[in-house]
């Protein structure tokens, strides 16, 4: 659109976002990985490669990459989240295979459930934050909380049972985490509400 006025011609240029919404991808990533580690931690099976492979890969790389679009699309809090818990699954995968590979020390009790209760604040502040937004990502971030001091308290004990129990909660907030994804895939598909997010 052009306005003329005493000789100065104005153009105004409305630049729209055509781009995809990344949540679904970051979402997925999360929700997949957090499942299936938590299957090991409930006692289903043992932790093994395809844990650590999916830690890099869908729940590492692919939330970052999920965060850098939130970034881009100005969502700060999607930017935040999803970077943030792409680089702990990193981090988680470089805590177990470091020490493997004989390049520096196991990490103690002691620093472990410290590592738990600093991502459980930061998971707290954030879950604030979903009050904000629509009910299923306040499962997602709540669940994720609780699972956070369970793993920091199964840590501290050495309980088997907190363990066994973190991990069947685990279970629960990555189950949620797909359900938060996939809902939005669909919703955006089928131009209508298929699967509800509820709304705050």
């Amino acid at each position: 659109m052009s306005e003329e006025k005493q000789g100065v011609i104005s153009t105004i240029v409305a630049i729209q976002d055509t781009t995809g919404n990344p949540a679904p991808l970051g979402l997925m990533g999360f929700g997949m990985t957090t499942v299936l580690l938590n299957l090991a931690n409930a006692g289903v099976y043992g932790l093994g490669s395809m844990i650590l492979a999916m830690g890099v890969f869908y729940g590492g790389i692919a939330q970052i990459v999920a965060g850098i679009e939130e970034w881009k699309k100005k969502n700060t809090f999607g930017a935040t989240a999803f970077t943030s818990y792409g680089v702990f699954w990193l981090s988680l995968v470089a805590l177990i295979l470091f020490s493997k590979w004989g390049w520096i020390s196991a990490a103690d009790k002691g620093s472990m459930v410290a590592y738990f209760i600093m991502w459980g604040i930061f998971t707290f502040i954030m879950f604030i934050g979903t009050l904000k937004l629509n009910k299923a990502l306040q499962i997602v971030f709540l669940t994720l909380f609780v699972l956070f001091f369970l793993l920091a308290i199964g840590t501290a004990t050495g309980s088997t049972v907190i363990n066994v129990v973190a991990g069947w909660e685990g279970i629960l907030c990555g189950l949620s985490a797909i359900y938060a994804g996939l809902a939005q895939v669909l919703n955006e598909v089928y131009e209508r509400t298929v699967w509800p997010l509820g709304a705050r």
